[in-house]
Order: structure tokens, then C-alpha cells, then sequence
């Protein structure tokens, strides 16, 4: 049975410039408070919601028709929206897809999310590009306080101050593989035999197609939590070491700096995305600033220097490496085409290389998914030889 928009309760979306869109509850009844962000992206809103990238966000899609195709089970980034809140500008009342299982409305009430329609969310996006990102609630509480969301919002700097990476990994280590989560260390599965390298992968807050991918290039991975110190990865024998994407400020996971210099220092393989490409740069000598308004979509063209090729990415962050006064042992390999920031790294003399962008293409384009093959390809011609990283392990442990 169908439903209209206008039995849905009244909602207020709040921001800290003072500037009050009303709309339509499409969520739980509540309120909430978080960074407004814009995503670009026509596609994928579900793995888009359930990206851990985005905790402590309030997501605005600028696509004006959300929920068409439904919710399914397969699509998920992880096992639950991490985003505090939705902004959208029309929620299709009906869904169909092959796929589809259940409406992104009872979805969203499913993982007691708050969310908000019938915004003008072409005038919101103009907003965030002029003044910024900012923080904004959204409310169902009637009558509506605005003016004590107001005081809140004025004083509301959560994101910035919280640790969100070592909030959002795991914490407890696991090995996996594309049938398999959560598997505990040291279990013997037959497909994991015939896998080529072993990777350690730093949980940051992993998209769950990044092991998707690195398990189709036939890597046998163990996913360790943020604070994982080096002596530990080291102990466990890979031949690689992978750094995921992840929200919030790098500068703050000052363990995960000092743990990469140690990787860098022996020269095992190193690949980095997103917040993992940001903590690369962090531990080669680089500087981090936040960016106005950040990239969130799914249409951001980038050019790969060494090629001279561009190819079209996935995109989700809010701060990026400062090209002011870069370390000479920093060779820049991919720009963003929008506004020219650092978009992808190669570690000069260092088995060591990271992506600014999503190349796990969930939910897509696929123009990056070359980057997984250049990690196993830097194993196999730096191959690390598990004797000799037994050496170099003990080193380190000194």
C-alpha cells in the first residue's frame, strides 16, 4: 500500500548560522546533532549511509529523489548507519528492484535514525559551499526550541575534539575472507590456504567491499584494531600492511602515525586509503589542514600524474594533505581535477603508496580498482620474505 509524505510528522532542520528549513520526519522521532555534509552521488545511498566515514555526520544527498530502488542486505559498508541524521529533498514513497528487500524509511527506523524531507537541499548545498561545512540539528520535538538549539549549536564541536577512528574500529582482531567476518586468529579455513599474502589491515573504520576487494586479489587478511601498535602487526607475519579509510581528524591518531614511521622504517609494503592515505602523509613529514565543504560524491574526477590519464572516483572526506612545503621524500601521483588537492601519494625509495579517494568502488565508479592490483603487485616484486621479517620484526621491537 502506498503512502504520502504529508502523513508524515513535522520535522525542523536547525543550522548554526541560524538558518531553519522545515520539513517532513522520514526517520525516527528525535533529534539530532552533527556536521552537515553534501554527497554528489545519483547512486548508493544506502552504502553511503552505512559508510563508518561518516559518524558524527548529518548527510544532505543534492540527488533530489532518494529511496527508489529500496534497502537491501548486500549493499551494506557495514552492519549499521553511522551517519547521525539525513537530509533529502524527495523520498520516493514506493521502491522497486529486484534486490530490494524493505523501504529506506523503515530502514532508517530500523537503526533509529533521524531524518528530514522536503528540503530545499539545492539551496542547503549552496549554503555549505559558501560558508562551509557547519553543524546543524534536526528535530521532531514539538513545539520546536529553536532558540536552545541555537545556543547548542553555537557551543557544538564534537566532531573535532573525539577521537573518532579509535571510537569506530574494531576491538578485538579477526582474520576474513569474502564468505567469512569475524573469524577468530589462528582458525584454519581451507580457501584462506590457497591465498597468496597475508595482509594486516588497521581498522580505522573499514568499508566492508575495501576486504572485498583485497580478498578477490587472493589475500589472506587479519584485521587488527586502530591502536594496534607495530610490534604487534609485525608479529603476526604479513607480507603487506593496509591502512583504511576512516572519519574524523588524523592528526589525532598520533598512535597509528608512530606505528606507520616503524612500517616505513623496514619497508614493507604499504597501501593507504582515504584516512589511511592522510596517516601515511602524517608519518612521511606532511601536514594535514580541513577542507571548506571536503569531497563527498561519487562523480570526482581525478588525474593520475604519472599516466597522464584521468579516471572519475569516489569520494568522501573533509580534510587533505597541505601541498605547502611537502617532504621531498613525497612524490604527488593524482590530483583532484575540482580543486587541484593532493589525491593520491607514492613514498619516494619506500615500498609505501595511498589514495585519497574510495577506488572499492561501493558504491562506485570502478576507474580505481587498479590501486588494489598495485598492492599486490608491489608484494610480489618487494616480496617480503617472512625470514628475514622475523629480523627486521625483532628490530623494531628494540
Amino acid at each position: 500500500m502506498s503512502i504520502t509524505i504529508s502523513s508524515f510528522p513535522e520535522a525542523v532542520l536547525i543550522l548554526k548560522n541560524g538558518i531553519i528549513f522545515y520539513g517532513k520526519s522520514i526517520g525516527v522521532l528525535g533529534e539530532t546533532f552533527g556536521e552537515i555534509v553534501f554527497n554528489t552521488s545519483m547512486t548508493g545511498y544506502q552504502e553511503i549511509l552505512t559508510d563508518p566515514s561518516y559518524l558524527n555526520q548529518i548527510i544532505t544527498f543534492t540527488y533530489p529523489h532518494i529511496g527508489n530502488v529500496g534497502v537491501n542486505k548486500y549493499d551494506c559498508e557495514s552492519d549499521m548507519i553511522h551517519a547521525k541524521g539525513l537530509i533529502i529533498r524527495d523520498l520516493s514513497t514506493v521502491y522497486s528492484n529486484y534486490r530490494s528487500e524493505t523501504s529506506l524509511s523503515t530502514y532508517l527506523f530500523k537503526h533509529k535514525t533521524v531524518a528530514i524531507s522536503e528540503i530545499d537541499t539545492r539551496k542547503l548545498t549552496k549554503i555549505l559551499r559558501q560558508s562551509g561545512s557547519q553543524y546543524g540539528c534536526i528535530t521532531t520535538k514539538k513545539p520546536f526550541k529553536i532558540s536552545k538549539i541555537l545556543k547548542q549549536l553555537k557551543t557544538y564541536d564534537n566532531h573535532n575534539k573525539t577521537d573518532l577512528a579509535k571510537k569506530i574500529s574494531t576491538k578485538i582482531t579477526y582474520m576474513w575472507n569474502q564468505n567469512n567476518t569475524h573469524i577468530k586468529p589462528n582458525t584454519i579455513i581451507p580457501s584462506l590456504k590457497k591465498s597468496k599474502f597475508h595482509i594486516v589491515v588497521y581498522d580505522f573504520g573499514i568499508k566492508k567491499n575495501i576486504l572485498n576487494m583485497l580478498s578477490n586479489k587472493k589475500c589472506y587478511l587479519t584485521i587488527v584494531p586502530a591502536q594496534t601498535s607495530a610490534q604487534e602487526a609485525l608479529k603476526l607475519l604479513p607480507n603487506g600492511i593496509f591502512l583504511s579509510n576512516g572519519p574524523g581528524d588524523p592528526r589525532s591518531c598520533y598512535y597509528a602515525i608512530q606505528a606507520i614511521k616503524k612500517f616505513l622504517k623496514i619497508n614493507i609494503p604499504i597501501f593507504g586509503i582515504c584516512l589511511g592515505h592522510q596517516l601515511l602523509a602524517l608519518a612521511s613529514g606532511a601536514k594535514i589542514i580541513k577542507m571548506k565543504f571536503g569531497h563527498h560524491g561519487g562523480n570526482h574526477p581525478v588525474k593520475n600524474l604519472i599516466s597522464n590519464t584521468v579516471i572519475v572516483t569516489s569520494q568522501n572526506h573533509n580534510f587533505t594533505v597541505n601541498p605547502i612545503n611537502l617532504p621531498k621524500n613525497i612524490q604527488i601521483t593524482h590530483i583532484s581535477l575540482f580543486d587541484g588537492s593532493i589525491q593520491g601519494l607514492q613514498i619516494i625509495n619506500k615500498n609505501a603508496f595511498s589514495f585519497q579517494g574510495h577506488p572499492e568502488a561501493s558504491p562506485g565508479p570502478h576507474d580505481s580498482l587498479s590501486l588494489f592490483e598495485k598492492f599486490t603487485d608491489f608484494i610480489k616484486n618487494h616480496y617480503y620474505d617472512i625470514k628475514n621479517q622475523e629480523e627486521k620484526c625483532q628490530n623494531v621491537l628494540i
